[in-house]
């Protein structure tokens, strides 16, 4: 039975970190109490890799400041509204965070007041298995029960969750995440009705919340699952209403399980989108994406724009493409034509394969005749020597980059 699990770390080194170790002696005392919470407690029952770790503690924010700054350490007052401190220790961050309660929610908003109450805290989180946490003794509580979820791969909301919901309608977004990243099976059912009934909510959220929590979903190992229960619930149409079908997406995915892709969460996107310069500009600029993600999607517009058969190039070809060409896009495009060639069973995948191993690899060659080689040949500054060296370089490309400098500055 469930209820007989008894929380079990599977790695507990890390606890043994001295900057953890610091910050954890300076928090509990006889008078207050400061525990491990979050993703750090779930991945380490998970046997999992533990990236950051998170702190709720007994103590209000402005007594962790000073305790904190007392010790040396530095200290960041990252969040003081909700409770949240980060302190720095020999480098490594923490976020520390005062125990709450709601007192009101809005679906985007929280006003919270403090307390002392961990089990009254636990209840506020939004599934059963980010409630447990870990005291300075490596003890492992669970005032929800959320250890058997962990262990059997449930994401579940703590409570009702369509109340769950509505206090942040961000929620919807972060189940399927989860889902995505320890979720096993089907979804949870009563999540999935709530999340039918409360899916308007989401035009409520800032763009930049949306577009953190999808692509965080986007990098999971196992993301298709999530992804077509958000089609099902048609939240994938509410947050990403530029998508264009599953079929790429599929295909993608497939190539990564089956022959090693390396999953990326731009090029998920890409494989649901239509490769278009307005549908790219329009997403790109819906969710305020980062000028390097905006580039990036609009270098693999540009590349499907070309229309390259990469299964009919040689090296020596290729080599000239990936030198002209934008690095980023031919590579998205030729993973997606990898993909699209695996899954109707084309014929190519094997050129394509040792094409993309050979990008992998490749370096941008260095043209070896300056504008100075030339001035000393006699030639005069100004635009005709920039079209003189272009001249060169066009050469030095169509020869495969063979031409020595000393041949190329005779033609010239």
């Amino acid at each position: 039975m469930d209820e007989l699990l008894e929380p079990h770390l599977v790695n507990r080194s890390w606890l043994d970190d001295p900057a953890l170790r610091s910050l954890l002696s300076m928090l509990n005392d006889a008078n207050d109490e400061t525990r491990i919470i979050g993703g750090a407690v779930r991945n380490a029952l998970l046997g999992e890799e533990i990236e950051e770790v998170d702190c709720a503690t007994t103590l209000y924010p402005e007594d962790t400041i000073a305790r904190a700054e007392a010790a040396g350490f530095k200290v960041v007052p990252t969040g003081l509204d909700h409770g949240t401190v980060t302190v720095i220790i020999d480098g490594t961050s923490f976020e520390v965070t005062t125990l709450r309660a709601d007192v009101e929610t809005d679906g985007r908003h929280a006003r919270v007041r403090f307390g002392r109450d961990w089990a009254e805290d636990a209840k506020r989180r939004d599934f059963t298995m980010n409630a447990l946490s870990i005291d300075v003794d490596g003890t492992v509580h669970d005032p929800i029960g959320g250890y058997a979820d962990i262990v059997h791969r449930r994401v579940q909301f703590i409570g009702d969750p369509e109340t769950r919901i509505h206090e942040d309608y961000l929620r919807i977004l972060r189940f399927f995440r989860f889902f995505a990243w320890y979720g096993a099976g089907r979804p949870d059912r009563d999540a999935l009705r709530a999340i039918v009934r409360t899916k308007s909510g989401l035009a409520s959220l800032s763009v930049e919340r949306v577009w953190q929590e999808v692509k965080q979903l986007l990098a999971a190992p196992d993301a298709e699952r999530s992804v077509l229960w958000m089609r099902t619930t048609e939240v994938l149409d509410a947050v990403l209403p530029e998508n264009w079908g599953l079929d790429q997406f599929h295909w993608l995915l497939n190539a990564e399980r089956e022959h090693g892709l390396k999953p990326d969460a731009l090029r998920r996107l890409q494989a649901m989108l239509r490769p278009a310069t307005d549908v790219v500009q329009g997403l790109s600029d819906r969710l305020k994406l980062s000028n390097d993600e905006r580039k990036r999607l609009l270098d693999w517009v540009l590349e499907v724009s070309e229309g390259r058969h990469f299964a009919s190039l040689s090296v020596v070809e290729f080599a000239k493409v990936l030198y002209r060409a934008r690095a980023g896009g031919v590579a998205d495009a030729m993973a997606h034509d990898f993909a699209k060639a695996i899954a109707k069973e084309e014929a190519g995948v094997d050129r394509i394969s040792a094409l993309m191993e050979f990008a992998d690899t490749w370096s941008r060659p260095e043209l070896p005749v300056s504008g100075e080689d030339l001035i000393a040949r006699g030639h005069t500054p100004g635009p005709k020597l920039g079209d003189a060296l272009s001249a060169i370089e066009d050469t030095w490309v169509e020869s495969g980059f063979v031409l020595t400098k000393e041949e190329l500055l005779d033609e010239y």
